[in-house]
Order: C-alpha cells, then sequence, then structure tokens
C-alpha cells in the first residue's frame, strides 16, 4: 500500500512481528491512524522461526481442566526461576494480562494449540502449573491466527504498511518538549509523522558484532531471524534511551553446529532432559573434566553449569556398547547415523583409545583418561558429582565424542522502558512520544538470568494489545 510521506499519523509501528500487529490490530481498532513499517518484505518477524511458546495464568483452557491457576502464582514461579533477575514490573504487567491475550488468540482468532495443552512443557525449568501452550506449527501457528486481521485491517485501508523499508532515524523536535519523537526518517529519504511511535523491531541476533557486544559471547549459532539486527535498539539509544541486563546473558544447554564457522547452522540437538531420556554418556568440558551431573533434574542448573564452561562448550563422551544398547541420543538420529559422521563431520569424532579421541576433538587428554578411570571406578559407589543414573562404565573402544555448543537465539539485553512501556534515558526520564515492546525490551526483562517458557511471545502480544487499546498512557 502507498503511503504518503505528507500524512501525520497518530500510532507509527516500528516492526511487524508478534508485538508490532498486535498494537496496531488494537489500535487500529480504537480509532487511531496507524502506519507499520517493517524492513522485511512481509510481517511475521520471528515467528516464522520461533517456537511460539505461550504462557498465561487464569486461561479458558486452564479452567476447562480444573486448573485454579492465577497471575500471582505466575509472578511466584518467574521470581523463583529467575532468582528475582527479572523486571518485576514488567513481568508482573505481563502476566497479570496474558490470559485476556490467550483467549483473544484462541476464542477470537481461532489459533489452534495442541489437544493436551496446557502443559507444563519439558524445555525450560517448570512452573507449578500447566500454563504452556503452543500450536500444532509453532510460531506459524500464531503467525497464521494474527496475520489475518492484521491483513484485513490493511486490505480495508485501516492500516498503511510499508515493508521492505528500512528506518534509520527517529524524528525528534526540541521545540515539542524533552526530545519528542515526532516520527520516523527511512533509508529512502522519506520522512512519516507521527503522535506517537512504537518500536517493536525485535532482536539483534543476526548481528554477530552487536551479539559479542551485548551478551559477552560469541554469536555461535546462526539460527536467528535474519532481520534481527538490532535496529529498535540503535534507534532507541540514539533518541536518548539505553540497554541494559548486558550481564545476564545465559546459553542453552547446547545444540551441535554443523561448521566450526562463527556463526554455524545448527545440525541437531542430542536429548538432554532426564525425563526424556536418561544420559547413558559423559558429560565433558574443553579441559576434559565432568562439571555437571549428566542426570541433574535441573535444566536451569545444568544451563548455567554450561555457561561457566570454556567457549560455553562440552563434549558428549561414550563408548561403542553405549552406542549400541542406549536409546538413541539424537532424534531422528540412530546409532548408524552418529558412526557415519565420527570422523567426517568436524563436531564427530572416534578414535580406538580414549587419548587420540581427545586429540582429535580438541580436548586435554590426560584429563579425559583420569575423568573416564574415575567415573568407571566408582560406578558402584557415589559418584563425585551426585550422579544416580550409571548404567554402564565407558570402556569398550571404540570412543566417540560429539561437541555440543551452548548457544542462545533469543536477545537478553534489551532497551530500557518504565511501566507505561515508554523508552526512559539513563536518569529514569521518559522520551516523549517513543515506546517499546517485545524483544527489543530483553529476554532478561521478563525472565531474568533464566529461560521461563512462553515469556517472549505471550509478552509481546499483551504489551500490543495494552498500548493499542489505550490501556497504558499515549
Amino acid at each position: 500500500m502507498h503511503t504518503s510521506p505528507d500524512a501525520r499519523w497518530d500510532v507509527i509501528v516500528v516492526g511487524a512481528g508478534a508485538g508490532g500487529m498486535s498494537t496496531a490490530i488494537f489500535a487500529a481498532r480504537s480509532g487511531a491512524r496507524v502506519l507499520v513499517i517493517d524492513a522485511a518484505p512481509e510481517e511475521g518477524g520471528a515467528l516464522h522461526l520461533a517456537t511460539g511458546q505461550l504462557s498465561a495464568a487464569g486461561t479458558r483452557l486452564q479452567r476447562a481442566k480444573g486448573i485454579g491457576d492465577t497471575p500471582e502464582e505466575h509472578l511466584a514461579d518467574i521470581v523463583r526461576i529467575s532468582k528475582d533477575t527479572a523486571d518485576r514490573e514488567l513481568v508482573w504487567l505481563a502476566v497479570s494480562n496474558a490470559a485476556t491475550t490467550i483467549d483473544w488468540l484462541l476464542d477470537d482468532l481461532g489459533m489452534p494449540v495442541l489437544p493436551e495443552h496446557p502443559v507444563r512443557g519439558q524445555n525450560h525449568e517448570h512452573y507449578s502449573q500447566d500454563r504452556y501452550y503452543w500450536g500444532p506449527d509453532l510460531g506459524r501457528s500464531i503467525l497464521a491466527a494474527v496475520r489475518r486481521p492484521f491483513r484485513e485491517l490493511i486490505d480495508n485501508g485501516v492500516i498503511s504498511a510499508r515493508f521492505g523499508t528500512e528506518v534509520v532515524r527517529l524524528v525528534q523536535d526540541p521545540a515539542a518538549g524533552g526530545g519528542r519523537v515526532t516520527g520516523v526518517a527511512t533509508a529512502a529519504g522519506e520522512e512519516f509523522l507521527g503522535t506517537n511511535v512504537v518500536l517493536a523491531t525485535g532482536g539483534y541476533n543476526a548481528d554477530p558484532a552487536l551479539f559479542q557486544e551485548f551478551n559477552g559471547v560469541p554469536a555461535y549459532a546462526d539460527a536467528s531471524y535474519r532481520f534481527a539486527k538490532g535496529a529498535g535498539h540503535k534507534l532507541g539509544v540514539a533518541a536518548g534511551g539505553y540497554t541494559r541486563n548486558h550481564d545476564k546473558y545465559l546459553c542453552s544447554f547446547g545444540s551441535v553446529l554443523d561448521s566450526q564457522q562463527i556463526p554455524a547452522p545448527v545440525l541437531c540437538r542430542p536429548v538432554h532432559w532426564p525425563e526424556m531420556r536418561m544420559p547413558w554418556e559423559l558429560y565433558v568440558n574443553v579441559e576434559g573434566r565432568r562439571f555437571v551431573a549428566e542426570d541433574e533434574p535441573s535444566v536451569d542448573v545444568r544451563e548455567h553449569a554450561l555457561l561457566a564452561q570454556t567457549d560455553l562448550r562440552r563434549y558428549i563422551v561414550f563408548d561403542e556398547r553405549i552406542l549400541r544398547e542406549a536409546p538413541p541420543m539424537i532424534p531422528g538420529w540412530s546409532a548408524g547415523d552418529i558412526r557415519s559422521r565420527a570422523g567426517d563431520h568436524p563436531m564427530f569424532h572416534v578414535a580406538d583409545d580414549l587419548a587420540t579421541l581427545a586429540k582429535a576433538a580438541g580436548i586435554d587428554a590426560g584429563n579425559l583418561v583420569a575423568t573416564v578411570e574415575e567415573y568407571n571406578a566408582n560406578l558402584d559407589g557415589d559418584d563425585p558429582l551426585g550422579r544416580v543414573f550409571r548404567p554402564l562404565p565407558v570402556a569398550e573402544g571404540p570412543f566417540y565424542a560429539i561437541r555440543v555448543q551452548g548457544m542462545s537465539i533469543t536477545s537478553t539485553a534489551g532497551l530500557a522502558v518504565d511501566g507505561d512501556l515508554r523508552v526512559i534515558r539513563p536518569d529514569g526520564t521518559a522520551v516523549p512520544g517513543l515506546y517499546a515492546l517485545g524483544e527489543l525490551l530483553g529476554s532478561a526483562a521478563f525472565m531474568g538470568n533464566a529461560f521461563c517458557g512462553g515469556m517472549l511471545a505471550t509478552p509481546a502480544m499483551t504489551f500490543g494489545r495494552l498500548l493499542g487499546t489505550g490501556i497504558l498512557t499515549w
């Protein structure tokens, strides 16, 4: 749709992902003149790739299952899981309004969820209640549901949209007081004026340099939405805002990458959840030492243990008998698939003895040999790390090692906002006319130094609904 640069909008939304589309839908339905601008050729943002996990307390689906959950319990769980490192004000704003967002998605938009939902889930530390939802097509289930009303409003001329358009600067008017944001400027040299600007541009994970700067670790995995280059972070800071929570980065327990380059595509993800498959193998670091009980039930404990290791890297070490007798370690892979890659793929190694295996994999050989000997010697006694499940020794050659890389494809650091979602300066004052939501606020705002299920997409849409309907002060 063509948009005149001379028009003045009530709301300019920069970014058309989950949060941006929700903001535009509710603002337009409230009577606002809305312009949406996105650098991508189509709407959806990270929903094209995301798992689309949602969480909310007090939903219709919970009540149908007899679950008496409350937002207060949801907040308490996030405080517990994050060890009180999340932003309580923003978390409460999200969880106290999340049920209405989920009911909107399911009842008004007809988004399907898997029949057994809500559930506790297994990828992240468990909530105390079943309040976890996702659709059969993951993030694309959300996209399909939200896209329908979004496109209808565009087709009916209620929302104006510019795709394939990069916003490079926020227009500010010092005469308006406090450096008020009065519009946006694009790479094509156009300016669009608006009473309010909402930044909903997502994360920075597709920009390796920014990822390193913000998180302090390399962007190991090439698995992010390609337009997630930190545009909103840069725009907000240039307008007087700042970013926070750089110290709260956390990696997952890891995936196997497909090459040595950084960033690299993800090849596969070995199962490391004991509730899904008990580990028969050993986990060692680059130094050749075990660093966590392989059957540790807490995923949060395992993730923080890996975070402390050199290069956020671990190796799965096992022998031929374990490969032959254990349940499959990699979903969809047979023992033969692992054997065929061992020695032929940079992340899979095999050797007749442990010292040679260590040299090939880049592990300290002396320590690896000593670690395996100690593990085998203690099979009939207490494990030094407290491991309980120890079915077999690692003793029958050939021996194998699979390199697993700790990684994250969410943006930890984010633009600072206040309780009304206004972008704020380091002194706490708001930049007038400028709001932000979604992953642009950083995952740590909602999860702290942890991973809490459903606390990215749900807050993004919830905040979009709140801003769009004017519950918060424009």
